[in-house]
């Protein structure tokens, strides 16, 4: 992936998925596009769940203070 390209997050590091979808990130005060977001297909989003699902029991209790 490009730098201009906002890529997806799994597990803390970056995770660029295997779609090549894109969608337009575009300042709202100029129109100008500043980049591209990634677009998960399913198989990245069922990674993505999976890593979630399998740090959900040790992040559960953890206190926000």
């Amino acid at each position: 992936m490009s730098s201009n390209v906002i890529g997806h997050w799994v597990d803390g590091k970056p995770f660029a998925g295997t779609s090549t979808t894109t969608a337009p990130v575009t300042n709202p005060a100029t129109g100008e596009v500043t980049g591209q977001l990634a677009l998960a297909n399913l198989d990245d989003a069922r990674t993505v769940i999976d890593a979630a699902a399998a740090a959900f029991p040790a992040w559960r209790d953890t206190s926000l203070a």
